[in-house]
């Protein structure tokens, strides 16, 4: 039913400075394979085989990573190094990739609105790479089950979890009515509140299923906190003027943003490939 993801990859990624500096922060690796990778994999779980890669300065990494390398794959063939290609090159075959710069760094609502070209007038997702995200199963990726609740309702779509009220101002933060189990009709949305200005600790996080319209109201919308473009502002009003749900999806949530949810995410999955360390 939505075929296209979109991925905005243009940040700095200064948190991880001085990596990021030559390593798009987008394919820095969750043990041996890049954050970026394990978002598409998601996207393609969800039926999403079209990915549209907002890029920005120094990103070409991400093109090279989906694409093939002949002289790589020569160099390893018929070696045990052969299979850890594979799932790359599966994805390959299996999405198209289409790519475009975003100009000036304004924010995410000015990275989504730059894909547009990308998109298209059709319903999308978009994956922020830095939330690793894993659902309760691996056949139950969080995206795929936003496109379950969009198939059910045909309205945008965003993803939330529960945080600590002290860390609010961190996030997009949402206040709604609950109409099913884990599902909300949202009613307000504030971008970065203060703990005692938040709404509900109700947080957005990097996945969203998006109405074309969204980009007409992202058009509409000024420059908030920061001076950039915000989502939340953009979706805050598609909300005001249709139907805004929030999910709170089954599964788990790193934030590999941050350093300590890098490591988290590289235990994580350390321990699900190799067992625990001793």
């Amino acid at each position: 039913m939505i075929s296209k993801c979109l991925f905005p990859a243009a940040g700095y990624g200064t948190r991880f400075l001085p990596a990021t500096k030559s390593i798009p922060k987008e394919m820095l690796p969750i043990v041996n394979k890049p954050l970026i990778q394990y978002g598409v994999e998601e996207a393609l779980q969800a039926g999403m085989h079209d990915i549209a890669i907002v890029t920005g300065k120094g990103k070409h990494a991400i093109e090279d990573l989906f694409d093939r390398n002949a002289i790589l794959e020569k160099a390893v063939a018929g070696s045990d190094k052969e299979q850890l290609l594979e799932e790359t090159n599966r994805l390959i075959e299996a999405c198209t990739f289409s790519y475009t710069r975003q100009k000036q760094m304004r924010g995410l609502g000015d990275a989504i609105l730059t894909g547009e070209p990308l998109v298209g007038n059709q319903p999308f997702g978009v994956v922020l790479a830095d939330d690793l995200c894993i659902g309760d199963n691996e056949a139950d990726g969080v995206l795929r089950q936003m496109a379950e609740v969009y198939a059910k309702y045909r309205c945008s779509v965003v993803a939330i979890e529960e945080v600590d009220p002290s860390e609010t101002h961190k996030y997009g933060v949402i206040a709604g009515i609950e109409v099913e189990p884990c599902l909300y009709h949202v009613k307000e949305m504030v971008e970065k509140p203060a703990p005692e200005e938040a709404p509900s600790n109700l947080a957005i996080i990097g996945r969203y299923i998006l109405t074309p319209d969204i980009f007409d109201w992202l058009r509409r919308t000024e420059p908030g906190k920061g001076g950039e473009i915000q989502i939340t502002d953009a979706l805050e009003q598609q909300a005001k003027n249709g139907r805004v749900l929030a999910y709170r999806f089954r599964g788990r949530r790193f934030d590999c943003g941050s350093v300590h949810g890098f490591v988290e995410a590289t235990n994580h999955f350390y321990e699900k490939c190799f067992g625990p360390a001793d």
